[in-house]
Parts: C-alpha cells; structure tokens; sequence
C-alpha cells in the first residue's frame, strides 16, 4: 500500500476516536429530529379562511426552511473541518511524532496528501449522512425532496473540504488554533462578501458585484454555497427570481441560476493550487 493510503488511513482512525465526532454525531441527530418536528408542522398551516395550504405553498415553505437548516449544517461542517484541521499538521510537529515519521523513507507531500485524504473521506461522509438523513426527514414530514438532492449533498460537502483545505494549509505555518480560527473567519468573510455581492448585483454597482466574483475566486466555499442553494428551490421559486431579474438574484438566500461551469472548473484548478501549496510550504517548513 502506497504511504500515502496508510497515512490517510491512520488519520482517519485517529480522528474517529475524538470526542468531536461523536459529539457532532449526536448533533446531527438532535437537530434531525427536531427539524422533522418543524418541518412536520408546516402541513398543518392553514389559509386565513381554515383552508389548508395548496402543495405548491407547502412545497416553497418547505425549501425555504430546508435552506436556514442546510446552512447551519454547512456552518456545522466549516467549523469542525477547520478545528479538525488546524492542528493536523502543527500538532504533530509540536509533538514531534512527524519528526520520527519523516525520519523513514516517507516524503513530506506524501504525509500532507495522507491527511488531507483521510480527513477529506470523513467530510464527505458527514455530509452525505447527515445530508441523507435531514432529507429523510423532510420527505417523511412534507413530502417535499428537493429537485437535485445529489448535487446539494456533493456542495456541501465541497465547501467543508474548502475549509479543510484552507485549514491545512494554514497548519503547515501556524499553531493548530491560529489555523482554526483563521480559516473559520475566511469562511466568513467569504460569505459577508457574496452578501455584498448580491447586493451589489440588485443595485448593479459593478464595484459592489466585482467584490462577489472575487471573494468567489479566493475562497469558492460561497459559491459552493449558492449551488447547495439552487439544488434546494422548486422550479416555480426559481422562475419567479429570473422573471425578477438583477432584483431577483440579490437575495443572499437564494439562487436563480446554478454555479457557472467556468467556476466548478475553477474549484477543480483551486483544490489542486492549495494542496500543492501545502506541500510546498510543509517542504521548506524546518522542523
């Protein structure tokens, strides 16, 4: 087995035995369960004549809730990938164990491809199982799904391997809650910045807009965001924000159109800038 599937697999068990995963498991569940309840209790709304709502209402309610939800999982996921991954390379060089490992014929890049690969697998696990299992909820409580489940589950979890990326990326510099906080404060603004960019794209402020496209272009985890967002909305939500136009697109909570494919292209090409990145700076890292 080449080193850097040992790696990963090591990493992997590693961080199954940390409390975090069990505590953001029972979470999960928590937040399952009373979003069921919530979600449950649309379809007993009622119309100001004792009417019940047509599907079609309950259908738009129903995704607009599954949104708020789905960014606090997103959220959920950014903060635990990035205090996961803030220390997965200073940790170890504080406690010199990568001292002993490299001490082997391992190379650097293998042991930062390991990790990232490993903790990646975990990611993208959490976000298809909760994702799973909240869209469960939502279908046994509405029997609304959204329109491209697959696609909002892959999102997600592309924006928590943003922040876990970023995360590393930090670690091979800076102490393990130096990177954490770092990356966690990136996802932010990355989002505050696609806010503004909206609001810009409602105002058609090119300046205001531009600064979207570029908070877009150093940290794609916003416009992963806007994709999870567009694979949500019903087909009617979607063709009454374009009949909208600039004024339609300026809601930070949703989406008229799906994710450019220059961007997923650009996402692909940012992945592969910010693991080599990584390697480069744990190389000429003294340890």
């Amino acid at each position: 087995m080449p080193p850097f599937l040992v790696i990963a697999r090591l990493t992997i068990q590693e961080s199954s035995r940390r409390r975090l995963l069990l505590a953001l498991l029972i979470l999960t569940l928590v937040v399952v369960g009373f979003s069921a309840w919530g979600f449950n209790k649309i379809t007993t709304l009622t119309r100001a004549n004792g009417t019940p709502l047509p599907p079609e209402q309950v259908a738009l309610l129903t995704s607009q809730l599954l949104i708020v939800v789905t960014f606090m999982f997103s959220g959920v996921l950014a903060l635990s990938a990035a205090v996961v991954a803030g220390p997965l390379i200073s940790g170890e060089v504080e406690s010199g164990l990568l001292l002993s490992m490299l001490a082997r014929p391992v190379r650097r890049s293998e042991v930062v491809i390991g990790k990232w690969l490993g903790l990646a697998a975990l990611v993208a696990v959490y976000a298809a199982g909760a994702g799973s299992l909240e869209l469960g909820a939502v279908d046994w409580a509405t029997g609304y799904l959204p329109p491209h489940p697959v696609e909002l589950l892959v999102f997600v979890a592309a924006e928590g391997l943003v922040l876990l990326s970023v995360g590393m990326l930090l670690s091979t510099r800076l102490s393990g809650i130096t990177a954490g906080v770092i990356a966690l404060v990136a996802w932010l603004m990355a989002w505050i910045a696609g806010v503004v960019g909206d609001i810009g794209t409602g105002l058609q402020n090119q300046a205001l807009e531009n600064v979207g496209v570029v908070s877009h272009l150093l940290l794609p985890s916003d416009g992963l965001w806007r994709g999870a967002i567009y694979a949500m909305e019903p087909d009617t939500l979607i063709a009454a924000m374009r009949a909208l136009g600039a004024a339609g697109r300026a809601n930070p909570f949703a989406a008229a159109d799906p994710p450019p494919t220059q961007f997923l292209a650009w996402v692909v090409i940012w992945f592969a800038l910010v693991l080599s990145l990584s390697i480069w700076s744990f190389r000429t890292r003294e340890i």
